[in-house]
């Protein structure tokens, strides 16, 4: 563990990271590769807890438009989508040889634990990668959130985004030839520049935790590895 940069770290995963581009569901080949780069990174001694969004089935906030399902319920129905990847994630990783465990905001007790932080705390210190589902177990409150709020309560060093892009641009790659690539900014930029990274709460709460995040391309094979010992990946937002 001596060429770690970071012990203890939270890794968010959106949805649509686990399905193609344009699809829903779940893509095998994606799935392995992800869980295959987690598995890594926990067999080097990282301790390592994973919320996972649940988008790639169905995100609440847009299913109840035109719907006669009110929004609460379609964001409860958004957090079962998560504990669907969360087993999904479980059992690939756990067919890579690392141990792992799924623990729910929401009480799904035939396939998983409810979250207790010390539990969860615990599973880490066993050398057990801990999948984190259901969100927060609230509806209104994105998996961004979710995430900030575990890093808070798990005392994690950092946080780790993984999307589909090198990181954060000055301007948006795909529009702008003479785009740059951020290799670091502060909570205060993105909040000035309203760049879209997390949700307003999410960034608020790990700016006062005084938590760093890195987005990174989950798409790069070892990006994760290379974030953890802290190595130059993606864009650093740092706090103050």
């Amino acid at each position: 563990m001596a060429d770690l940069k970071y012990k203890r770290v939270l890794l968010k995963i959106s949805g649509e990271g686990l399905c193609g581009e344009g699809n829903s569901g779940l893509d095998a080949e994606l799935l392995r590769s992800i869980c295959r780069q987690c598995a890594e990174v926990a067999k080097m001694g990282v301790q390592l807890a994973v919320v996972v969004g649940g988008g790639n089935f169905l995100r609440g906030s847009q299913f109840a438009k035109g719907n006669q399902i009110p929004e609460a319920t379609a964001h409860y129905m958004g957090m079962l989508a998560t504990v669907i990847n969360a087993l999904a994630i479980q059992e690939t990783m756990e067919s890579l040889g690392q141990p792992t465990r799924v623990l729910s905001a929401l009480s799904v007790y035939s396939v998983c634990e409810p979250f207790i932080r010390r539990r969860a705390v615990r599973h880490m210190e066993k050398g057990r990668a801990i999948i984190l589902a259901g969100g927060t177990g609230n509806p209104f409150f994105t998996t961004d959130t979710c995430a900030a709020l575990r890093a808070t309560e798990l005392r994690s060093e950092v946080v780790l985004k993984a999307t589909k892009v090198d990181g954060i641009y000055t301007s948006d790659p795909r529009k702008d030839a003479n785009a740059t690539l951020h290799t670091e900014i502060t909570y205060e930029q993105v909040l000035r520049d309203r760049l879209r990274v997390m949700d307003l709460t999410a960034i608020t709460m790990l700016m006062e935790q005084k938590l760093p995040l890195v987005v990174f391309n989950m798409g790069v094979d070892g990006n994760i590895m290379r974030v953890v010992k802290g190595e130059t990946v993606g864009t650093r937002i740092r706090p103050v």
